[in-house]
């Protein structure tokens, strides 16, 4: 076998393969041979049929399955030889491939690039450190209560948080559209749950009172075909509800699991959750610092397999997130790009990162992290043994640890700047840049 290696591009591969004509043959025959011996052929007992007959018959089937599979053994015998690492199918163009010629095809294909992951002491870090105060723990007390919050039936005009019965009926162009009327639906007034101006039409309104409010859908709207459209909504209020928070009792701890320990019992659980939750805070922001730094310090170039294949997963994820009359592929790749870009040179770094360093799961960080998320269960020991019983979960945790250790190695490095803040702002969510 001949192999030539052309570089077109920074991660292009052009390989021209010549396979002995032989070897083609002696596949052809191997495969000729096995139909021989099972062929029923009118005239002929099986395995008796004269192999120029099979040969007539069955000839350029076995060719064409042959050629195929040795243009594909081939290839993968000749990126060995050649040390190369293919990021994506490659696409093959036969150049020869009459019979009793040897076999010639181009295979075009990129690769992986090849760097030394750098500059960590250029990166930055910010890291944050607070506690859970009393004050903090009575608001996310508060919380608890309005996210269990009953409604009884009130005679008067509705308000914001107000809990609505409704009827409603959606136009749009005078004709009703599909997902747009409901019967008895149950609506928080100012939960944000409807397009904008639909909650705000019914502050004021009266139980056995209807509205007709004309509103426009929102540009970004998930469901494209109503996107910037102008509609009619008739409401029908049936009945309006007022909020009750429910007192802190023995039940409404019950709700939570935690019996027959009170108040006390109750704040101690609640604040061990928060103090979870502020780790795994300060753990991800210090994470994303440390991302954004290697993106900085490490611009690659991304094959575009790679990229197209993660464009691709994002559509789907999109489409199973927001739903509507739409396929993935009808999504606009450019929506995409710029996060499957940063997903992918973000997975070659750091998967360059776990090679230069010769990092491996640490099993006792694996074990330490499995028992804080099963704290967070009524019986936490169920959840480690489920955790050890499953090989897709429990490699999944060891991916997450092994990315905590690819952080700890740059921290090493890196520039570090302690900051003590307040609970809030260490768990608050990084604002998303806002673009130009």
């Amino acid at each position: 076998m001949q192999v030539s290696v052309e570089n077109t591009s920074a991660l292009e591969r052009r390989m021209s393969i010549t396979v002995p004509a032989e070897r083609i043959e002696t596949q052809v025959n191997k495969r000729l041979q096995q139909t021989a011996q099972k062929a029923k052929i009118a005239g002929f007992r099986p395995g008796k049929v004269p192999m120029s007959v099979i040969r007539q018959r069955y000839e350029a089937d076995a060719r064409q399955e042959a050629v195929g599979d040795v243009i594909q053994a081939s290839f993968y015998e000749a990126i060995v030889e050649q040390k190369l690492n293919p990021a994506g199918a490659p696409s093959v163009e036969p150049k020869v491939l009459e019979k009793g010629k040897d076999l010639e095809f181009v295979a075009t294909f990129e690769v992986f690039p090849e760097f030394t992951v750098a500059g960590f002491e250029s990166i930055a870090v910010e890291r944050l450190s607070a506690d859970v105060a009393d004050a903090d723990l009575d608001k996310m007390l508060e919380i608890l209560r309005k996210q269990n919050v009953r409604f009884e039936v009130a005679d008067r005009a509705a308000q914001n948080e107000d809990q609505l019965n409704i009827d409603f009926v959606g136009k749009v162009d005078g004709e009703v559209f599909a997902g747009g009327s409901a019967k008895g639906t149950q609506l928080v007034l100012g939960s944000g749950r409807m397009i904008p101006g639909f909650e705000e039409g019914l502050v004021g309104a009266k139980a056995g009172e209807e509205r007709v409010l004309n509103l426009t859908f929102p540009e970004n709207y998930q469901n494209l075909d109503l996107a910037n459209k102008a509609a009619e909504f008739t409401v029908t209020v049936n009945t309006v509800s007022e909020p009750k928070l429910p007192e802190l009792t023995e039940e409404f701890f019950a709700q939570f699991g935690i019996k027959e320990s009170g108040i006390d019992g109750f704040r101690t659980e609640v604040r061990k959750n928060m103090e979870r939750e502020l780790r795994q805070a300060i753990k991800s922001k210090v994470k994303n610092q440390v991302m954004d730094g290697l993106l900085a310090a490490n611009p690659i170039e991304v094959p575009k397999a790679l990229l197209s294949n993660e464009v691709d997963r994002l559509r789907v994820q999109a489409v199973q997130q927001f739903g509507g009359n739409i396929k993935p592929d009808q999504l606009p790749a450019e929506l995409f790009e710029e996060q499957a870009k940063r997903r992918v040179v973000l997975g070659l770094v750091v998967a360059e990162v776990v090679k230069q360093y010769d990092l491996k799961p640490d099993e006792t960080r694996v074990r330490e992290l499995i028992q804080e998320m099963a704290s967070a269960y009524q019986e936490p020991e169920q959840v480690v043994s489920w955790y050890y019983k499953n090989d897709q979960q429990l490699n999944e945790v060891r991916s997450v640890v092994l990315e905590e250790q690819v952080v700890d190695t740059v921290l090493q490095k890196a520039s570090v700047t302690d900051k003590s803040v307040s609970y809030e702002e260490a768990v608050k969510p990084v604002e998303a840049p806002q673009a130009d």
